[in-house]
Order: structure tokens, then C-alpha cells, then sequence
């Protein structure tokens, strides 16, 4: 993915001045939920929707890869809809990932095109998986992490994310080839 030109830059600025609006410090987990309050987002969880749609059940027991999240739009208002059938860690990046959306100010679009298939602005998704990572588990903890302060687990447990994500911020920021370097001068 090539991003636009200063989106990097424009992302990390972003994750900071949330940081320091919720008062949180590097090396502190940032959780959706609250970032979700201070920026007035209400959430909903698939499971309170199961009686008044019980095709919902399907995407909470079945097929729960099927569906992560969405944004609704109702004028400019947002709500999140996410599937809480999620592991608590992946609930959180889809929260992050939605409102990721919300702080970059992407516009509503359709969910579907003229014939019936999901419209995807790839990206837009890509930023908001960006700035999502970048919330969750900031740049100054890839290198607390690559340097040995804590394993790719213990990071997880600390940030609310998976290992997967700790993966992906260490490969994203070049933290272990940082370290490395560091380490040889």
C-alpha cells in the first residue's frame, strides 16, 4: 500500500494528541471503549441486536469471520456495530479500526455498490488499519518490545491485542532492525 503523501506523519500525530487527551502514556493500553466515550461513538455489540434480527446469531455462533464491524452513518452522527463473538483482543482492534475511520473523518459510503456487492475503498481501510495499530500499540512500545523489555505475549496482554498486532507494529515501524542497529554502534 503507497499512502499518501504525510499520511504516516498525520497518523502519528493523531495517536499522540488522543494519548495525551485520555492521558495516557506510551507504554499505557489504550482501550476502544474509551476512546469511543470521549469521542461521543456510541457501540453496539451484534448480541443486543439478537431479537430484533436473529439472522444476527448466524454472524455471533457460525460464521463469525463473516463480520468484524461497521460504521453507521445517521447525518454525521457514528455508531459502531461490532461482533463482541470476537476474542476480547480482536473486539479491540476492530473498535480501533472503526474509529480509526472516525478521527481520519473518512466520509459514509454505501455499504453496497449498484449490484448488491460490498463497495470497498481500499485506501481508506488501510489508513484506518494504520492509525488503529499505531493507537493500540504505539511506535515507542515496538522499541520497548524489540529491545527485550517485554515478549511479543506480554506486550499482548499489557496492550489488549493480539500477537498478531504486536507482529504487525514490530514489521510497521522496523523496531527490531532499529534495536538492531542501535545495538551494533
Amino acid at each position: 500500500m503507497a499512502y499518501r503523501r504525510g499520511f504516516k506523519t498525520e497518523a502519528n500525530g493523531i495517536a499522540c494528541e488522543v494519548r495525551s487527551e485520555l492521558g495516557l502514556a506510551w507504554s499505557d493500553a489504550l482501550y476502544p471503549r474509551r476512546l469511543a466515550e470521549h469521542l461521543d461513538i456510541p457501540i453496539v455489540a451484534l448480541s443486543e441486536m439478537l431479537a430484533e434480527a436473529p439472522g444476527v446469531h448466524h454472524l455471533l455462533a457460525v460464521e463469525t469471520e463473516v463480520f468484524s464491524a461497521i460504521t453507521v452513518f445517521r447525518g454525521s452522527a457514528r455508531t459502531i456495530v461490532h461482533n463482541d463473538g470476537h476474542a476480547p483482543a480482536r473486539q479491540n482492534s476492530n473498535l480501533a479500526h472503526e474509529l480509526a475511520h472516525g478521527l481520519l473523518l473518512h466520509p459514509p459510503t454505501p455499504a453496497l455498490d449498484n449490484r448488491g456487492c460490498r463497495d470497498w475503498n481500499q485506501d481508506i481501510e488501510d489508513e484506518a488499519s494504520w492509525l488503529a495499530g499505531i493507537l493500540l500499540v504505539p511506535e515507542e512500545a515496538t522499541i520497548a518490545i524489540a529491545s527485550n523489555k517485554w515478549t511479543r505475549d506480554q506486550a499482548a496482554g499489557r496492550f489488549g491485542v493480539s500477537t498478531q498486532m504486536i507482529q504487525f507494529r514490530l514489521n510497521a515501524t522496523g523496531a527490531i532492525k532499529r534495536v538492531q542497529r542501535g545495538a551494533r554502534r
